[in-house]
């Protein structure tokens, strides 16, 4: 079965003067436009194509990589508005539709959005969707504590940082879990922290096991700026010299230093910690 609007392994079944035709299966036969032909593609052969439909809402198959697919959310930019609805820039040559009553807000050129790719099952064509809550939380979570996932920052609140799952569920991002800036649409690996009796999810940015740190790295952090950014104490300082400057365990300072390091916030030097600007 073939699908519209993803990535799909398709056989050359002909070759013509202005490209190939592969077997779509239900579909029929499915034109890859000579400009998208691998070279050395021969009958016989098997490409791997994206779907999508043309002007006549014919499937044309093209190797151009979008910037997401059917079932994806992905922070994409307006590059025309007209009577039919907005058109958005997603990394092929047509660009992708998101009708009026689609959006949230009214989407304004050279912008950019976070939506949701679907096909629509009237028409049969792929669009898109910025409101977001239609499309998540459709089925219970089914997620361990401690599960790496993939995450796209939709909003900052003021709880956090609220983040879609998986492409399937909303979670959030506790303020003290995030010690840097994290812009709309950036998409990053995080872990399920709890799963609530509601079903809302808590999430993290780092394996459980840097929770208990989390804390002194903030501590550690405003220390940091309090001295202008450098302490002169490191990993290799004796235990002693730790507990004076912070009052925690050597253990304790290697774990918060090494999450600091990790996410890219300060350098371990011989002399000493220095906060990265």
């Amino acid at each position: 079965m073939v699908n519209i609007g993803r990535y799909n392994t398709l056989r050359v079944i002909k070759e013509v003067d202005f490209g190939v035709y592969l077997d779509g299966e239900s579909e029929g036969e499915i034109l890859m436009p000579v400009r998208y032909v691998p070279k050395n593609c021969q009958v016989g052969d098997y490409v791997d194509v994206f779907l999508y439909l043309d002007s006549e809402d014919r499937p044309i198959a093209t190797t151009e990589k979008p910037y997401a697919q059917v079932g994806e959310f992905a922070m994409l930019r307006v590059l025309s508005v007209n009577k039919i609805g907005t058109f958005l820039d997603w990394g092929i040559m047509k660009d992708l539709l998101v009708p009026f009553r689609e959006q949230k807000v009214t989407m304004t050129e050279g912008r950019s959005y976070l939506v949701y790719i679907y096909v629509d099952e009237e028409t049969r064509r792929i669009v898109a969707s910025a409101k977001l809550n239609k499309f998540l939380d459709k089925i219970p979570p089914d997620y361990t504590i401690g599960q790496e996932v993939d995450l796209i920052i939709e909003s900052e609140t003021d709880l956090g940082y609220k983040a879609i799952i998986n492409n399937h569920h909303w979670g959030i991002l506790y303020e003290n879990e995030v010690f840097e800036q994290l812009a709309k649409g950036l998409k990053i690996k995080g872990y399920i922290r709890k799963i609530r009796s509601d079903n809302k999810i808590d999430l993290a940015l780092h394996p459980l096991g840097y929770e208990k740190v989390d804390p002194l790295t903030q501590m550690i952090l405003d220390e940091l700026k309090k001295e202008g950014g450098f302490i002169a104490v490191s990993d290799k300082s004796d235990a002693e010299l730790v507990y004076r400057v912070f009052g925690i365990s050597k253990k304790s300072f290697k774990q918060a230093v090494g999450a600091l390091y990790k996410r890219r916030l300060i350098t371990i030097g011989p002399e000493g910690i220095r906060l990265i600007q």
